[in-house]
């Protein structure tokens, strides 16, 4: 059932499934909280309450909201987690990844631990070298350099051909699904919105985050030329210790669409140890 929660006039679309230690799934930009179709119902099933939340000015979410950052994003989150009542481990993928950092920054007092899933938690310098080495990474940035410029949907389409190495099974569906999302009036604006935020806002929160952190890269993402080195950073700015990082051998820039499995197996462990300890 999906539920709304009002932050300022405007509403957050989300569903709560479970019973147990509360989990919250954030979705990437262009997405919905349909992205984890796999791993929501595998984490309830595994004993947990597990909140899928649509983010601003996507899925069913509403738009006209004021700003789109990191920042933003995570505050919206941090509301979910007080309404629904935390602690709460926050699961975050791609631009969620990097609020996930900041809500753990900012609001220590609710959130237990963060999971980042191909996360956009640093500010990228320009990779004239990675884009001349590596094909994949130049054809996802090709694709979201026309994504930024001319918001066509079909640049992100082709876009998400790239990120998602191996297809799931109902990706032809849900490859529909995303487009009729897309093209509603405002949607596109909300992604172009999203891709022009810059990620410096949760790098500023790494060195202040006092949870433990789990972060999973794939290692086929094309939003990287070298997706574990962007992951080691990530880890080398936090404070010693609470970091860890995973590689999903072949995954690309969606590990819970394309591995959930591995994605599960890997998220459980830091789920029992955080939430129990909270």
């Amino acid at each position: 059932m999906t539920e709304n929660l009002d932050i300022a006039g405007n509403t957050l679309a989300y569903e709560v499934t479970g019973e147990g230690p509360l989990v919250v799934l954030a979705h990437g930009l262009g997405d919905s909280r349909h992205s984890y179709r796999f791993l929501a119902p595998a984490l309830a099933a595994q004993g947990y309450r597990v909140a899928n939340v649509d983010i601003r000015g996507c899925g069913d979410s509403s738009l006209g909201w004021d700003g789109y950052s990191r920042t933003d994003i995570a505050g919206d989150l941090v509301a979910l987690i007080r309404h629904l009542g935390g602690p709460a481990v926050i699961i975050g993928q791609s631009i969620s990844g990097g609020a996930a950092t900041i809500a753990a920054a900012t609001a220590p007092e609710v959130i237990a631990g963060i999971i980042e899933l191909a996360p956009f938690t640093r500010a990228q310098p320009f990779d004239l070298g990675g884009l001349l080495r590596v094909k994949r990474f130049r054809a996802g940035y090709t694709q979201m350099a026309q994504v930024i410029m001319r918001g066509r949907v079909e640049n992100w389409l082709k876009y998400l051909d790239v990120a998602l190495p191996v297809k799931p099974a109902d990706w032809d569906g849900e490859l529909a699904r995303i487009e009729t999302k897309l093209r509603e009036p405002g949607r596109m604006k909300v992604l172009q919105a999203m891709c022009k935020t810059s990620p410096a806002d949760a790098g500023a929160q790494l060195p202040h985050v006092s949870c433990p952190v789990l972060i999973i890269e794939g290692s086929a993402d094309p939003d990287w030329a070298d997706p574990r080195a962007e992951g080691e950073k990530i880890i080398a700015d936090l404070p010693q210790g609470l970091g860890e990082l995973a590689v999903i051998e072949g995954a690309g820039h969606y590990p819970h669409v394309q591995t959930p499995d591995q994605v599960v197996a890997l998220a459980r462990p830091f789920l029992d140890r955080t939430l129990t300890r909270a």
